[in-house]
């Protein structure tokens, strides 16, 4: 248990990283593949383990974040995630997975439809006029995207058709035709202007500008696949929903397909594979689903996943080439990443010169050495995967590499913790740590400063403003007023999230810290036993693992932090600064739930979890992780899951959004 433990919270980590990657950024750093291979196994895990699961997993929401700089748009409905197959066999496994919870002989059918490589988007139309859109963010919030997207000419500004819906919400995909793409490339390479690694990432780029006069120039297609709300319309199945969305006006794929069989949807996934080369637009698969709309509400979702639809994926195309030399990175956590340089080669149209790879061990294992020649493989992302080496190529001996003994960042040590692959930089100011410890300290989930992100950890630690997170809290206005772009009311709002961020509880700066391991569920576990960081400071390895839920690896990565003077410094000027060091430092606006103990499950319509929780706590209330018979209420979204079933069965009452606010009020 304690080898999975430690497993599953490297595997959190990590997929959370590279999810920020590919959605917030648009730079992600691994393969879907490679990506996939990481979040099944983490699934698996918490699926053998059920004790290992937690709300804040990745398997439980739907990955992704919403970037700062456009308005935040809530979806009327969560815009999940897909589980995947890569197989005819893996798709009889998932059928008979939702067989069991359909009576015994319900006829099926399925619609098959191509997965396109593009920038999803949610459109709103109110009595057939677009009024709104969004791009998908989280799942749950995402960016209102809506004048950018008018300049799109395949989406229809106003609906074909008489008796049209009082309102509809519908999903589609933005992309860009891979001859459009070629042809753009061809005019800014003329110009000598910027050419562009993919259609995906610039389709997605294209609709984040804020100049909405760039998108329109740009060759951007759309379909549409989905229909997510409707009022005044009734549609039964996904292949009616599609024809509805043509009649609409809605540009709608031809290669979608009604089929009456898993063995047909088999059939169609091998055609297909060998028909994507020849088509107008990238795709690495097919989506497929249950035709029925009645059998899909009936299903359900699992985590971020609807137990009605899958992702049919092809395997990757691999090349050869010669590896030039190995880099190593360092991470927010201090990781020290090797990366491939390698000769160029181009793989699916894009030309390839870096790859992960991984850790030490990947390479030790694989026997990967610098001048050999590997095997890389691509699926329509940026930065590919060395798979292997070939030694049977190798002219002569080669150097075996090893990671380097101290952070080729600042000097400081690397060390391995036993048992562990990763090689770490002990040093929380390590300038290659910074802006990413930065970013992760202000994010909504660890000290929440609005208006503050990637762009402006990266800005003040370049003019040298911030030389660690404690230093966030010693900014004055004469230091952000002489910025480009800073002008007197973002100062001021800024400045004023700062300081508002002194008072966050006690998890939240235990969670900021970035300490390997401690996500929200842990530090606030963390703090029922150590009520402040004096206390956590001198906790020693034997009193952590004495909590339920804190392990061997957990507790040293604790002692270790803590006992690196580094941090401690970090920690002794965030006291001085007021930031709120114990759990009594932060008194409660009322007390008006005090006494009263919450259990928060599902997805709310208006807040996330930890806001929920705060404005609970906020209130006098008391927040824990699971319903006993102590939990005074339990506050219940949509898929809401095991919890509900157990708060009903203790008879715990239970609220909605709206119902907890009107307790508190």
């Amino acid at each position: 248990m304690a080898e999975a433990t430690k497993r599953v919270e490297r595997l959190r980590a990590s997929v959370e990283y590279h999810t920020h990657q590919y959605y917030a950024l648009d730079e992600p750093e691994i393969s879907d593949a490679e990506f996939d291979t990481l979040f099944r196994e983490l699934k698996a895990l918490e699926e053998k383990y059920p004790a290992l699961r937690s709300p804040e997993s990745p398997t439980q929401r739907v990955g992704g974040t919403v970037q700062e700089r456009f308005r935040k748009v809530t979806h009327p409905q969560p815009m999940l995630s897909l589980g995947n197959a890569f197989s005819a066999e893996d798709l009889v496994a998932w059928q008979a997975r939702f067989e069991k919870r359909l009576p015994a002989g319900t006829p099926v059918a399925f619609v098959a439809e191509p997965k396109i490589d593009g920038l999803t988007v949610v459109l709103h139309y109110e009595k057939g006029k677009f009024v709104l859109g969004a791009t998908r963010g989280n799942g749950l919030v995402g960016e209102d995207i809506t004048e950018n997207l008018r300049t799109v000419r395949e989406l229809p500004l106003r609906l074909r058709g008489k008796h049209l819906p009082e309102r509809l919400v519908v999903r589609g995909e933005v992309y860009m035709a891979v001859d459009d793409f070629a042809q753009f490339n061809e005019r800014q390479a003329a110009l000598g202007e910027k050419v562009y690694a993919n259609p995906r990432n610039f389709a997605a780029g294209s609709l984040r500008q804020l100049d909405s006069t760039i998108t329109a120039a740009r060759p951007l297609k759309l379909w549409a696949y989905q229909i997510v709300v409707t009022e005044g319309l009734t549609v039964e199945s996904q292949g009616a929903a599609l024809e509805r969305l043509r009649e609409f006006g809605f540009p709608v794929s031809e290669e979608n397909r009604i089929l009456g069989s898993i063995e047909a949807v088999a059939e169609r996934c091998e055609s297909f594979g060998e028909e994507r080369g020849s088509l107008a637009f990238e795709t690495d698969g097919l989506v497929v689903k249950l035709d029925s709309f009645a059998l899909q509400e009936r299903l359900g979702a699992v985590g971020n996943a609807p137990r009605w639809a899958i992702a049919f994926k092809y395997p990757s195309e691999e090349v050869v080439t010669e590896l030039l030399g190995i880099g190593v990175n360092v991470g927010r956590t201090g990781v020290l990443k090797p990366w491939a340089e390698l000769k160029p080669c181009e793989i699916g149209g894009v030309t390839v010169s870096s790859a992960t790879l991984h850790n030490e061990d990947y390479i030790r294992d694989r026997d990967i050495r610098v001048g050999d020649r590997v095997a890389v493989k691509r699926a329509g992302e940026v930065i590919p995967q060395v798979l292997r080496a070939l030694p049977e190529l190798r002219e002569y001996d080669l150097p075996v590499f090893h990671l380097p003994e101290n952070c080729p960042a600042c000097g400081e040590r690397a060390i391995r913790v036993e048992d562990e692959v990763d090689v770490y930089c002990v040093n929380a100011t390590c300038p290659a740590q910074l802006v990413r410890l930065v970013e992760y300290f202000v994010s909504r989930t660890a000290m929440d400063i609005e208006g503050f992100g990637i762009r402006q950890a990266e800005l003040l630690t370049e003019k040298g403003l911030l030389a660690d997170v404690a230093d966030i809290y010693a900014l004055e206005a004469s230091d952000l007023e002489s910025l480009e772009g800073y002008k007197q009311r973002r100062v001021t709002n800024l400045l004023s999230a700062i300081e508002a961020s002194r008072q966050q509880p006690l998890p939240r700066l235990v969670t900021a810290l970035g300490i390997r391991g401690v996500g929200r569920v842990v530090a606030e576990t963390l703090v029922e036993h150590f009520p402040s960081i004096d206390k956590l400071l001198a906790a020693d390895s034997e009193s952590l693992e004495a909590v339920d839920g804190i392990g061997p690896v957990l507790a040293h990565n604790l002692v270790d932090w803590f006992a690196t003077a580094h941090n401690r410094n970090v920690v002794e000027k965030l006291r001085a600064a007021g930031v709120a060091l114990s759990a009594a430092s932060v008194q409660a606006s009322s007390e008006t739930l005090l006494g009263s103990t919450f259990v928060i499950t599902g997805t709310l319509p208006q807040l996330s979890r930890e806001q929920a929780a705060s404005l609970i706590r906020s209130h006098g209330g008391k927040v824990t992780a699971a319903v006993s018979g102590s939990t005074s209420y339990l506050v219940a979204g949509e898929s809401a899951g095991s919890k509900l079933a157990k708060a009903e069965k203790l008879e715990v009452p239970i609220l909605d959004e709206e119902g907890l606010r009107k307790l508190i009020s």
